[in-house]
């Protein structure tokens, strides 16, 4: 591709605006297009964060071969729905987390845009953030011997604003999908696809879950332990904590900058790194890297992980004995 990648966004709610003001921070990378239910909501968008096409339909934008890859940013309902709406136009995509609804969906979406040869991402921004990056290198590198146990943690007070959609069942609400889903896949990311996991939920009572605690277990005997409450106020901050010592990440959990690794003997050292605006321009960079180079898919945020991850929260659904209206008997 010539010239700066073309960014459009379907969508407009609070993470499509953090998105537009991140991008300015990318080289290389332009927002040209915003698409809403309603040509109100585009305008707005576009007025505020000065894009310059604004469409009244998601089907209008992909229709108009004005952008090079796609940021969908819809409730993650209908991110199954609009991402193979992009890739059927043939535009790459980026999509916000959760990937799809389960695994089932991930599953097709992945097919089809690689039958396709289209670049396809889950927009797992936490991945990207550099101390994560450096987390990660230490983990993998044996600065704190053989890892045995990531913790996490995160939790808000029950009167705390959420999204209307979290308490809303029909709409794939509670706390699994809106929030867990960072914590597992940091253990993916960090510790390797688990061989195991387990769960156990209470729930809201509209239907959702809103308070649970989950395990998982890896083959060289590592675990990974979850606790996510929308009823008890939590840090979102997680740890790992090895044979040789410890790297301690301090909130937030979705885009940590600081952190303590800890070694045997007391030895301590601060870790730090900046963040490119709200945290969301380090994945949009490599969105653009990956289009540079040709590539389909990120080696940071894998597809195959990313039906795995999918396929492991599908697992704590039933374990919990979540189930959404939408889903046909058999079909998670």
């Amino acid at each position: 591709m010539s010239g700066a990648i073309r960014f459009g966004i379907l969508g407009t709610g609070r993470i499509a605006r953090r998105f537009a003001e991140d991008l300015r921070h990318v080289a290389d990378a332009e927002l040209t297009a915003v698409a809403s239910r309603g040509p109100e909501r585009a305008d707005a968008f576009a007025d505020a964060h000065g894009v310059p096409l604004r469409y009244p339909s998601y089907e209008s934008l992909v229709a108009d071969g004005a952008v090079d890859v796609v940021y969908v940013a819809t409730p993650h309902l209908v991110h199954c729905e609009h991402m193979l709406l992009c890739l059927e136009a043939g535009l790459p995509v980026l999509c916000e987390k959760p990937f799809t609804m389960n695994a089932r969906e991930a599953t097709r979406v992945v097919a089809e845009a690689r039958a396709r040869g289209l670049f396809a991402m889950e927009a797992m921004w936490t991945r990207y953030v550099p101390l994560v990056r450096r987390v990660r290198e230490l983990v993998r590198g044996g600065a704190i011997g053989g890892p045995r146990v990531l913790a996490a943690s995160l939790g808000l007070a029950p009167d705390a604003e959420v999204a209307g959609y979290v308490r809303r069942l029909e709409e794939g609400g509670g706390l699994l999908l809106d929030a867990v889903v960072y914590p597992v896949s940091l253990s993916f990311h960090l510790l390797g696809p688990p061989a195991a996991a387990t769960a156990v939920a209470q729930f809201h009572e509209a239907g959702v879950d809103d308070q649970e605690a989950v395990v998982l277990s890896f083959e060289r005997g590592a675990l990974a332990t979850i606790v996510a409450s929308l009823r008890a106020a939590m840090p979102a901050a997680f740890a790992v904590y090895g044979e040789e010592g410890s790297i301690e990440v301090a909130p937030p959990l979705f885009a940590p900058t600081r952190a303590t690794l800890r070694r045997r003997g007391g030895r301590e050292e601060e870790l730090e790194d900046r963040l490119l605006g709200h945290g969301l321009a380090h994945e949009a960079a490599e969105v653009v890297r990956c289009l540079r180079e040709g590539r389909t898919e990120s080696d940071g945020m894998p597809l195959d992980e990313t039906v795995a991850i999918m396929r492991v929260l599908d697992e704590l659904r039933r374990h919990v004995g979540l189930r959404y209206p939408f889903e046909e008997e058999g079909g998670t």
